[in-house]
């Protein structure tokens, strides 16, 4: 904006000789001022977020450890599910360690135009969000361990176990792709996500129940549909929490890692022990190498490959 002094200087008026009509003579005019960028934003976590993750982080290790001590004191015939259960939560507690020591993370860079009338140059905004990476190397091995300890409790099989697991990995690459994407290949990303999710939920729903009822044991019939249906309730809002935090940034990420920090503490904690006193009676036992490793038959005989 030009001020008085400027104006001055752009109207200078001076007189004819002989003191002719006076006329305005531009003695400089100045040029438009530049826009000057605007500052880089980042959005990353502060003090609340920081609590909430060693918060989670101590529930976790706690957890692991009482976990542990469980499956010590089972014969191992009867371990599978306490171990698997273990490795949940033991990787869970890594994850929160490297996300709560600053770690685990790192930014993702968001262009952000804007335009404007009167034919004045569009403004850019540059957005860092943090985003934690380490979240997502979690998700990649817990999830398809609890996908186990669900398809053994229900009885499914090879083939189904296999589907429902590269379903799942396939899940957490998209959403870590779409965490680092912007634009139009963000959701894109994300929707390829939430296909693979669909796949999980398919299997879970159709051939698990159709394999835990072929099983004639109505406990755990009811255990497989309850403690089924709670993961799917709870994994469900997690694509919504990524949606609205990482994908629309219409929350702080303090309060997605509260949001996260609750359905982790459900879906790895609470489902464990839940399994594990809801079933642990009733879990069969595997003998054979789970037990006993390689019997004396079942080893390599060197000197049968010598002639």
């Amino acid at each position: 904006m030009l001020d008085s002094n400027q104006f001055a200087d752009v109207f200078k008026t001076t007189s004819l000789p002989g003191g002719g009509i006076p006329i305005s003579t531009t003695t400089h005019v100045p040029s438009i001022p530049t826009i000057v960028p605007n500052v880089p934003i980042y959005e990353g976590v502060h003090s609340t977020g920081q609590k909430t993750l060693w918060v989670v982080f101590v529930v976790q290790f706690l957890s692991t450890l009482v976990l542990a001590y469980l499956a010590y004191r089972t014969p191992v015939q009867k371990r599978l599910f306490h171990i698997i259960t273990t490795f949940i939560t033991a990787f869970a507690t890594l994850s929160y360690f490297a996300m709560a020591t600053g770690e685990g993370s790192s930014w993702a860079h968001h262009i952000v135009r804007e335009s404007h009338n009167h034919h004045i140059p569009d403004t850019v905004d540059h957005i860092y969000r943090q985003v934690f990476f380490a979240r997502y190397i979690d998700w990649s091995i817990t999830t398809p361990l609890l996908l186990l300890d669900l398809s053994f409790l229900a009885g499914l099989s090879g083939a189904n176990i296999l589907v429902t697991v590269v379903a799942d990995l396939i899940m957490i690459l998209t959403g870590l792709f779409a965490a680092f994407s912007h634009g139009g290949a963000k959701w894109a990303w994300y929707a390829m996500a939430c296909a693979a999710y669909l796949v999980v939920i398919f299997q879970l729903a159709i051939p698990g129940r159709r394999a835990v009822k072929a099983k004639g044991d109505a406990a755990t019939g009811k255990l497989f549909v309850a403690i089924g249906g709670f993961t799917l309730v709870l994994w469900t809002l997690y694509p919504i929490v990524w949606g609205i935090a990482d994908g629309a940034r219409k929350w702080s990420v303090d309060t997605e890692i509260i949001a996260y920090a609750v359905l982790d503490i459900l879906a790895k904690p609470v489902f464990g022990f839940w399994l594990l006193f809801a079933h642990g009676k009733k879990i069969q036992s595997i003998d054979g190498f789970w037990s006993h490793g390689l019997a004396a038959e079942g080893q390599v005989r060197l000197e049968d490959d010598e002639v």
